[in-house]
């Protein structure tokens, strides 16, 4: 029995890092919320006790009122008097509460309000409304012979409105505040974590290609001597060219595996032989009940600023995925275009399509409907295209078994390159 042996795997120091960062998180977004219950708790007292504070004052001002309707009913008033209108008015200025006394034709006996708003009747008047709105008026019989009827209109103070509104309304106001405030931090600090987390697996992904591609140096180099070998041996020169090709292939794959993650530099190429040296390799390499036609060949040549070596690999991709979508027979077509702003490459064919609820689906990492696969393969390519070459990649038709047509789109060369 063959014993491996033991590895043990320590966790890097940014795996660590980003532990503590969800730790702090999950902390900070605790004592958030028990700050916002804590904070409306103390809110609800604070509003049952203004509550309580607003009903005594309003029970002095009524008090307040019926002192005024104990004065009428006990005087002579507006007759004979015990005490005069003025003396009664002297009395008014000294009560808090807003009010008016008026008979039947509202002419205005007693009163604290302000004489602007005494001597103008359409003020008087809205000013009687607004008090009969807010308290019922009083109706007191007085005056000689007890034939006046006097009505008392009256209002809150200052200090019970400003209590009972705008103070009130920024109590009850208060927790929500918060609690917006709360789910802003949330939503940062869930764009925070999504974001680092993100940006420690890129780095792991373009560790892992960087490290592939060194690996992957020794054999390959390797290989070449080997090829070079064989040339100078008497075995059959056509093998041997073709193994040539296929590691001169294997190369291209380690100079892209060694792109990623590194600046990406473009240059105005000519599409048409990009395109063509990816389409000649496979066809040498597809089943024989498979066609693979290319235009490009045949054309007059297309240029747009690339990285030949990244675009290849995006084609390649597409074509490896219209193979396995054929299953040994059918057709492949690629064409290239151009029009007054743009280029395109199309890659068609005959497989058995993709339905249109996985047109977009399909370029998401890990999704794929192969049995074998990460599907990353398509994932990949619109990020190259996209964010490295500033194009577009799309599926412009598919039908279930009848095929699949995908467009790469790129910007035209500059007339002035």
């Amino acid at each position: 029995m063959i014993r491996l042996p033991r590895i043990d795997i320590k966790l890097p120091t940014r795996f660590i890092s980003l532990r503590r960062r969800t730790t702090v998180i999950i902390i900070g977004l605790l004592l958030a919320t028990l700050s916002a219950f804590y904070t409306w708790s103390v809110t609800a007292d604070m509003k049952h006790e203004d509550e309580v504070a607003i009903e005594e004052l309003r029970r002095a001002e009524r008090n307040a009122v019926e002192m005024w309707e104990d004065i009428l009913q006990s005087t002579n008033f507006g007759g004979h008097i015990i005490y005069s209108p003025e003396l009664l008015n002297k009395l008014a200025e000294h009560t808090n509460v807003p009010l008016i006394i008026a008979d039947e034709r509202l002419n205005v006996w007693v009163t604290n309000l302000p004489m602007d708003i005494v001597g103008n009747s359409e003020r008087l008047h809205r000013e009687i409304m607004q008090m009969s709105e807010t308290n019922k008026p009083i109706s007191v019989i007085s005056g000689p012979m007890r034939s006046t009827v006097f009505t008392i209109y009256y209002g809150t103070t200052d200090y019970t409105t400003l209590v009972s509104s705008a103070h009130s309304e920024a109590l009850a106001l208060f927790p929500y505040v918060q609690l917006i405030i709360i789910i802003i931090f949330a939503i940062f600090a869930y764009i925070a974590f999504s974001s680092t987390k993100q940006n420690e697996q890129n780095r792991v992904w373009v560790g892992l290609a960087k490290e592939t591609a060194h690996q992957l140096g020794t054999p390959t180099s390797s290989l070449l001597g080997w090829i070079e070998y064989l040339r100078s041996q008497p075995v059959d020169q056509v093998a041997v060219e073709e193994m040539s090709k296929d590691l001169t292939h294997l190369l291209k794959i380690v100079d892209r595996f060694s792109k990623i993650g590194s600046e990406t530099q473009l240059t105005s190429m000519n599409i048409n032989e990009v395109v063509g040296d990816t389409v000649m390799y496979f066809r040498r390499r597809i089943p024989r009940n498979v066609t693979l036609d290319y235009n490009g060949l045949a054309i007059a040549p297309i240029c747009a600023p690339i990285n030949a070596a990244l675009f290849e690999w995006v084609v390649e991709n597409l074509l490896k995925n219209s193979l396995d979508a054929l299953q040994g027979q059918g057709a492949i077509e690629v064409v290239v275009g151009e029009n007054n702003d743009e280029v395109f490459v199309e890659v068609s064919d005959t497989g058995k399509g993709i339905a249109k609820s996985n047109w977009t689906r399909i370029f998401e990492p890990g999704f794929t409907t192969k049995t074998r696969g990460w599907g990353l393969g398509l994932s990949l390519s619109r990020r190259i295209i996209e964010e490295y070459h500033g194009g577009r990649i799309g599926v412009v038709r598919s039908e279930i078994g009848r095929g699949t047509t995908i467009r790469i789109t790129l910007k035209r060369k500059a007339e002035d390159e």
